[in-house]
């Protein structure tokens, strides 16, 4: 379990599964989101054969033990133990477990990336108690998918639902292994929609206060119908346990991810070439704003689609093809959700007047924002 400690907090983030060691916005609501009359047993019967069990093998490290051997150790004591050990002694492997769920019947799997990432195997234990070898099609850091290939078939698929007809108080359950305890069944509600935890550039989660701990990562969170409407990812917690606090990528962003790993294992995402900020409220107050909105751009970087475009530093982006940016997120959702290639308007407050770019997008690159 990959713990995020910060001084300034008394609590943590921490993903609920990852390599190392391993200690045990809104549509209308639709009439059908409330808990099954009898509880949810008929629905974890129907879908829980589709979840399993992902154990990953990390790949081992060298590890020189004589050069870290303290510097004023006695010289007779040094010998002694340099004559004992080996130039160099490979580590341990190291382990971890997750969750994830298959979504085609040929042996397509969506988990998470933390879960295998940096593995040099990784095992799916189906329901049905068979044990095969995966290989990872693909991954993406940025929002924590990856999307997995077993070679089977007939296997049992679910379908994904609608994340944006979740509303806070809708009722949903999740199916994982925390601590390795598979088909684990918690239940609660939506508690928060499009949650940013500071985890990436585009945190746009669910939260819940299902219980999801160490092991439940990159299963899926199901609304009342059995569609699967979120992947666990992440809590918020003092000390690595649930507290009530899970965070799940929505389905409706996993689609889109999962969709483009299965061409070729990347993700392409558009680039527009800017470094942005928030607008203060002294900035809003002098605009005649009501509050802050849009996107400052502090920086447009050279060669780049927004200097090609003609955005300068100081602009400030009021609107993307169409989309109002009230927020950073917004825009860098926007941009990434753009074709490379494609054309796209961006109104602009340029030097105190509303101005549209005609700006042709450009392709991300690894090093590039």
């Amino acid at each position: 379990m990959t713990q995020f400690n910060a001084k300034s907090r008394t609590a943590s983030l921490a993903f609920a599964a990852a390599l190392g060691s391993v200690s045990v916005l809104a549509l209308a609501p639709t009439a059908a989101l409330a808990v099954p009359a009898g509880g949810y047993a008929d629905l974890v019967e129907e879908v829980s054969p589709s979840v399993v069990y992902i154990e990953v093998t990390g790949m081992a490290t060298e590890v020189d033990f004589k050069n870290q051997l303290p510097e004023n150790m006695p010289d007779d004591l040094r010998r002694r133990f340099e004559e004992l050990m080996p130039d160099s002694q490979r580590s341990t492997p190291t382990h971890g477990l997750g969750s994830g769920f298959i979504i085609s019947e040929d042996g397509q799997i969506v988990t998470n990336h933390h879960v295998i990432d940096g593995a040099a195997t990784v095992m799916v234990k189906l329901s049905d108690g068979r044990n095969l070898q995966a290989t990872v099609v693909g991954s993406d850091p940025l929002t924590d998918i990856a999307l997995l290939h077993v070679d089977a078939e007939d296997l049992p698929a679910i379908e994904f639902g609608s994340s944006a007809q979740m509303r806070p108080g809708d009722e949903v359950f999740a199916v994982g292994n925390p601590f390795g305890l598979g088909g684990t069944v918690t239940s609660g509600i939506v508690s928060a929609i499009s949650r940013n935890i500071n985890s990436g550039p585009y945190d746009d989660f669910i939260q819940t206060d299902a219980a999801i701990n160490r092991g439940n990562s990159g299963g899926p969170l199901f609304n009342v119908e059995g569609d699967v409407i979120g992947v666990n990812t992440a809590i918020y917690s003092p000390d690595g346990g649930s507290v009530g606090i899970g965070f799940s990528v929505p389905s409706d962003l996993v689609q889109t991810i999962v969709d483009d790993l299965s061409d070729d294992g990347t993700i392409t995402r558009g680039w527009l070439g800017v470094q942005i900020r928030p607008m203060t409220e002294e900035v809003a107050s002098v605009l005649g704003y009501d509050g802050p909105r849009g996107a400052v751009v502090e920086s447009v970087m050279q060669d780049s689609p927004a200097a090609a475009a003609g955005l300068v530093n100081g602009d400030i982006i009021l609107s993307f093809n169409g989309t109002e940016i009230d927020d950073l997120r917004d825009l860098t959702r926007a941009v990434a959700d753009t074709s490379p290639d494609e054309t796209a308007q961006v109104v602009v407050l340029h030097k105190g007047a509303e101005t549209t770019y005609d700006v042709v997008i450009g392709t991300l690159g690894a090093n590039e924002a």
